[in-house]
């Protein structure tokens, strides 16, 4: 009989806002299990900082265990707080409402309040100063191109004032100090360089002549030179120079292939008599 009665039980949810912020889950399933077994209880929690929003939700096994906890709870003072508590119908009962309950909550390893006052070194200080500069220019351009005349405190006032503060409590010409001061330094020359070849290998090169060194094979640069070689065969065409051989020349080759005719004469002569 127990256990038919047990698996007619069917589970309620209730809603608990108004909590304070100090309660942590195992303190919350403490105060409510006092009115029944708790099966199910999520406490909702910021993400970045991981403090707790003030509400949370709290499944008992019985139904009528959570109407009865939900009515006694509502407008209780707890913690100088006026506790509101209000049964969820099993309708409007989301099906990831409870979704890794049972995981122990962590408190983010690195949240944004911890990074933002985190301990700084100069190096860091000095770039956040250069960060800062260029937003005030900026602000103050986008200022002027509307025409307004507002002149707002510079936002690097507050960086001096914490170095201020560190140098009242350390020493400011440390050796420390100084390196920090040498390796930001370096750092800047680094980045300007990097910078500057970023720009130069952006930026077109111009074509250098032929006559130059180290002549640049850029598109332009081999057009300009097809045209220059075209032009200069063309004139060589113009200007061809034919070597013709003088006409002496020609009569000893003939004189050198031919046999004389003042012995053929001779010859004749010799047999006419």
């Amino acid at each position: 009989m127990e256990q038919q009665k047990k698996r007619k039980l069917t589970p309620g949810v209730i809603y608990v806002g108004h909590l304070p912020p100090s309660l942590y889950e195992t303190q919350i399933r403490a105060y409510f299990s006092q009115f029944g077994t708790v099966t199910r209880l999520r406490l909702s929690r910021s993400i970045k900082t991981g403090n707790s929003k003030g509400y949370g939700f709290v499944e008992f096994e019985s139904e009528d265990v959570a109407k009865i906890a939900a009515e006694t709870m509502n407008n209780y003072l707890f913690g100088e707080r006026l506790l509101k508590c209000h049964f969820i119908p099993p309708e409007k009962v989301h099906e990831e409402l409870f979704r890794e309950w049972h995981m122990p909550f962590k408190r983010p390893s690195y949240p944004a309040v911890k990074r933002y006052n985190q301990n700084r070194s100069l190096v860091q200080k000095l770039r956040m100063e250069e960060r800062f500069k260029k937003k005030e220019k900026l602000l103050r351009k986008r200022l002027a191109k509307k025409g307004i005349d507002y002149d707002f405190p510079s936002l690097v006032k507050v960086l001096h004032k914490t170095e201020e503060n560190a140098s009242n409590t350390g020493p400011r010409n440390s050796r420390k100090y100084q390196i920090d001061v040498v390796s930001y330094n370096l750092l800047k020359a680094l980045r300007k360089k990097k910078k500057a070849a970023s720009v130069a290998a952006e930026t077109p090169e111009k074509a250098v002549d032929s006559q130059g060194p180290t002549p640049v094979c850029t598109p332009t640069f081999l057009e300009k030179r097809k045209s220059e070689v075209a032009k200069l065969n063309d004139d060589d065409k113009d200007n061809e120079i034919v070597f013709k051989q003088p006409v002496s020349g020609v009569k000893e080759e003939t004189q050198e292939t031919q046999p004389p005719t003042s012995s053929k004469k001779k010859r004749r002569r010799k047999h006419n008599q």
